[in-house]
């Protein structure tokens, strides 16, 4: 079995296929060949967020980590053995999680690592998880198998700032709601006036150049904070610098706020939550200078524009994610339009289990759609090809449920569903799951 990309679906697919005795060839290009947005040579390098969102196991993220776990996943347990503070949602340290996960792959002794570019689709039973910044070549070659015209819309990286720079009389730790352990989030709060003038600084601020027909393809979830502000003057305070939740000592609360969550247990690095971005580096450092704190902040990262690629799912993949024309070849992770680590994760592991149960003799049979493993692939399948963008997991993905439920519980009672029809699927699959312990519903939505 060949998997294409040593990112967290290719690496989580890899490890799924060994531990069910299938012998795996696994390709990874870097640091052969490297991209714009990768620093090392790691296995499921992150290179955007830390954080894995909600670990509320009510969340339709929490759920699908449960579901992850069941299954024994590599990425959801590498995170955990990783995990940095950061209130209800589960965020990492880069280079631990992906020291991890690399030297699980690498020891496993069904995995074969070769590091070289992958410059065309190989025969027989393949996966291509190359992710986001596929090759040009491999793109190509799936342009031509899958006849379309473009296969890429524009993501942004939000930038890394060190602690040590920042002024921190100007800042306070505390989590929304009070919950985490109470530093697990440093945040800078504006006053009005502070706002105003960070909103109109960020609507001057000269922006890396797109081409004219490239403006419309960012991805709704993951839009440049300066796109944001363009949308109008309290679109950030509603958004990523939403001031719902924290206090500040006096007990009012600030007219908006910048969160920064960590990026290692060191406490040395923060990411700027929510902070994406594709202005120019020197405008970053002149525009982030107006936030509180951060007079003489010194950057380990700014932020940065790089092309993400996915096929139209719809059109393309069948419920194995297996491409229609082609069904030897299998699509993973960020490259078939579901968006987010956690997610493309879940497709790896998803196909993994797929083709275990077929070279086992098996005739596997789709999660069920009322499951969060499911609910993705019911996105990608069955979604209109017109208007198909890249989704994170989120409930609005699921079946309605067959009865009316109270808005407090319904999130539970969407849980709760995915579990039985899970026991149930894997009773008829004669799959075993491991026991997951149900936990109370504490989280957040980061």
């Amino acid at each position: 079995m060949t998997i294409i990309g040593g990112g967290l679906a290719g690496s989580e697919c890899a490890f799924q296929l060994a531990n069910r005795g299938v012998p795996v060839e696994l390709m990874e290009m870097r640091p052969v060949k490297s991209t714009p947005a990768h620093q090392t040579d790691r296995l499921a390098e992150l290179v955007c967020s830390n954080s894995l969102r909600s670990d509320d196991p009510f969340h339709a993220a929490g759920l699908l980590k449960r579901e992850m776990e069941r299954f024994g996943s590599l990425i959801i347990s590498a995170a955990r053995e990783a995990a940095v503070p950061a209130g209800g949602a589960l965020a990492v340290d880069r280079e631990r999680f992906a020291d991890r996960v690399t030297d699980a792959i690498t020891t496993h002794p069904l995995i074969q690592l070769h590091r070289k570019e992958e410059m065309q689709i190989p025969d027989g039973e393949v996966v291509v998880a190359t992710g986001p910044l596929t090759s040009d070549a491999l793109a190509a070659q799936l342009v031509e198998l899958l006849d379309e015209d473009s296969l890429y819309f524009y993501d942004s990286i939000a930038p890394i700032v060190d602690i040590e720079s920042l002024d921190m009389q100007r800042l306070f730790w505390a989590s929304r709601y009070d919950k985490g352990s109470g530093d697990d989030y440093l945040n800078a709060p504006m006053t009005s006036r502070e706002y105003l003038a960070f909103h109109q600084a960020l609507l001057d601020a000269e922006l890396a150049t797109l081409r004219d027909f490239e403006k419309d393809l960012f991805f709704e979830g993951c839009l440049p904070i300066e796109e944001l502000a363009r949308r109008g003057v309290d679109t950030l305070r509603f958004g990523p610098m939403k001031p719902v939740g924290l206090r500040l000592a006096d007990g009012t609360r600030p007219y908006a706020v910048v969160q920064l969550r960590r990026e290692s247990l060191a406490r040395e690095h923060f990411n700027l939550v929510g902070f994406q971005t594709r202005m120019k580096w020197p405008e970053q450092k002149r525009v982030l200078a107006l936030i509180p704190g951060f007079q003489n902040a010194e950057f380990v990262r700014l932020g940065q524009v790089h092309r993400n690629t996915f096929v139209n799912a719809p059109r393309h993949l069948d419920t194995f994610y297996r491409i229609r024309q082609s069904p030897r070849v299998r699509l993973a992770g960020q490259i078939t339009g579901v968006e987010g680590y956690l997610e493309s994760a879940a497709s790896g592991l998803a196909i993994a289990v797929y083709l275990g149960q077929q070279l086992q003799g098996s005739d596997p049979e789709p999660f069920p759609s009322t499951t969060a493993l499911g609910a993705l692939a019911r996105h990608l399948t069955e979604s209109d090809p017109k208007t198909f963008k890249p989704a994170n997991i989120n409930y609005g993905l699921f079946p309605e449920l067959a009865r009316r439920v109270p808005k407090r519980q319904r999130r539970q009672a969407f849980a709760d569903r995915a579990r039985h029809d899970l026991d149930l699927w894997s009773a008829r699959q004669g799959v075993e799951l491991a026991e997951v312990p149900a936990l109370d519903e504490s989280g957040d939505d980061c």
